[in-house]
C-alpha cells in the first residue's frame, strides 16, 4: 500500500472551517503537491498527511501563525467617504492598491459609518484558528521535474497556502 512520503506526488481535497465550524473555503477539485519538496503547501498540512494513504481523512487545527497569520493593524485604515470613488462605497467592496514595486494588494471595505470608510488588507481569517479537513485522493511517485517544481506538471494545480 502506497503512503505519503518524501517525493511522492499527493493530491488532496480540503475544507477550511472557522472557529464556529462554518465552511469558509472548500476545494473539491484535487490540489497536487510533492511531499517534502518545498511545494508551497502549509507545513502543518504536509506534516499531517505524512504516512497517510488514499482515502484517509485528516483533521488539523491551525493556530493563526500556522494558517492565515496574525492581524496586522498597519493594514487597516480609515478614509473620509468623500475621498472614495462611488463604486467602492459599500461594505465588501475590493480595492486594489499598488506599491512602488508594482505589487498589488487587495483591501476590503469592512464598515462605513459617520462619513468614514474602513479598509482592511488582512485576510478575513487573520488572527483566528481554523480547522482543515483534508482528504488524501491520490498518491504516486513524482517525476524529477515535479520534485524540482514541488507540484504536478499537469494543468495549473493550486496549492494551499
Amino acid at each position: 500500500m502506497v503512503t505519503v512520503t518524501r517525493n511522492k506526488l499527493v493530491y488532496i481535497t480540503y475544507s477550511i472551517l472557522d472557529a464556529r465550524g462554518m465552511v469558509v473555503e472548500q476545494h473539491d477539485i484535487p490540489v497536487g503537491f510533492v511531499h517534502g519538496a518545498n511545494s508551497g503547501i502549509l507545513p502543518a498540512i504536509e506534516s499531517a498527511v505524512a504516512g497517510r494513504k488514499v482515502g484517509d481523512r485528516v483533521e488539523i487545527t491551525l493556530a493563526p501563525e500556522e494558517g492565515y497569520g496574525l492581524r496586522d493593524e498597519s493594514l487597516v485604515f480609515v478614509e473620509e467617504l468623500d475621498n472614495v470613488p462611488p463604486q467602492f462605497r459599500r461594505v465588501g467592496a475590493e480595492v486594489l492598491f499598488e506599491n512602488e514595486s508594482g505589487e498589488t494588494k487587495a483591501f476590503y471595505v469592512t464598515s462605513i459609518e459617520d462619513g468614514k470608510l474602513r479598509l482592511d488588507g488582512n485576510p478575513s481569517l487573520a488572527g483566528q484558528s481554523v480547522t482543515c479537513l483534508v482528504n488524501v485522493m491520490d498518491i504516486r511517485d513524482a517525476t524529477p521535474e515535479e520534485i524540482r517544481n514541488g507540484r504536478p506538471l499537469d494543468a495549473a494545480q493550486g496549492t494551499m497556502h
